[in-house]
């Protein structure tokens, strides 16, 4: 038989040709875009709530992107991000996190995340994510300071967010936020004092996101694109739609022109016609009773 420990070790551990999946200590790790299916396990109480690490290594953000959602539900107590070889290429990628419950480490390694190379980066995910108050950044301790550089540098950009979307947009970013802080409140109800005192910080990271920060969204490009294929697919409907309209406008139009050219000739047939059939009444009256008889 297996040894113990080494059977318990078998058990967080899965791997396929294409991808891995392991769990040591409170740390989760997925190898490969195929790892990302494990979120749909249903993972014990136990490892689910030792995990307080998860490290992506080789997959695609795009794709982390879509199981952000499984990811808060299914490991709540996780507040360390690791990413590498994601393709993290763009600060607009940063926001997506923005809808995770906590976050107080981040760790982006260089291979694979072409992102790190601009100089501001970092500031950038304070200033986005300031909600989650973040004390480390690829290990480095975030200080006040760095606090109020981010805001200073792109304070003025959730400013324009906000000020250019649309005004549907604006309520819908609004209204997520209400939900947020509602759902807070419901979950702290009719707890202990002391317990809600212990949560504060978790409670300013579900319902604390600055709303002109909320503005700042991230669009993945297989999202983006189905957005566009649909835009495309409305666009050649309503030119199609407006096409058979201008053609059935411009039939009716000839018609109308047509008639308006006969119509004074058919007016003096119709009304020579009817003077000829009424000039002799006994003949009409014998023509009407035919017709009515006919009729029964």
């Amino acid at each position: 038989p297996l040894d113990p420990v080494l059977t318990s070790a078998l058990q967080g551990l899965s791997v396929t040709d294409t991808h891995l999946v392991e769990v040591d200590g409170d740390t989760l790790s997925l190898y490969g875009s195929g790892a990302l299916e494990s979120l749909d396990r249903n993972w014990s109480v136990q490892t689910a709530g030792t995990v307080t690490t998860v490290s992506f290594a080789f997959i695609e953000f795009d794709e982390i992107v879509q199981v952000l959602p499984k990811l808060k539900m299914k490991f709540p107590n996780s507040m360390h991000l690791k990413f590498k070889e994601t393709n993290l290429v763009m600060l607009q990628q940063f926001n997506a996190l923005a809808q995770l419950r906590r976050i107080d480490q981040l760790t982006i390694d260089p291979h694979g995340n072409p992102v790190v190379n601009f100089t501001l980066w970092k500031y950038y995910v304070l200033f986005r994510l300031s909600h989650f108050s973040m004390q480390k950044i690829n290990g480095t301790e975030v200080t006040q300071n760095d606090m109020i550089m981010a805001e200073r540098l792109f304070g003025i950009l959730a400013h324009v967010a906000s000020s250019e979307l649309p005004q549907y947009r604006v309520i819908s970013i609004l209204g997520d936020a209400r939900k947020k802080q509602f759902r807070y409140l419901q979950e702290t109800k009719g707890k202990k004092p002391g317990i809600v005192n212990e949560e504060n910080n978790d409670s300013k990271r579900l319902a604390g996101e600055n709303t002109n920060r909320a503005m700042l969204n991230y669009t993945t490009r297989d999202f983006y694109n189905e957005k566009l294929e649909d835009i495309k697919e409305k666009k050649k409907f309503c030119q199609m739609y407006i096409e058979d309209l201008v053609k059935e406008a411009t039939e009716i139009n000839k018609k109308n022109e047509a008639l308006q050219k006969l119509w004074p000739q058919m007016f003096i047939e119709l009304v020579r016609d009817a003077v000829i059939e009424i000039r002799s009444k006994n003949s009409y009256m014998k023509l009407c009773l035919q017709q009515i008889t006919d009729q029964k």
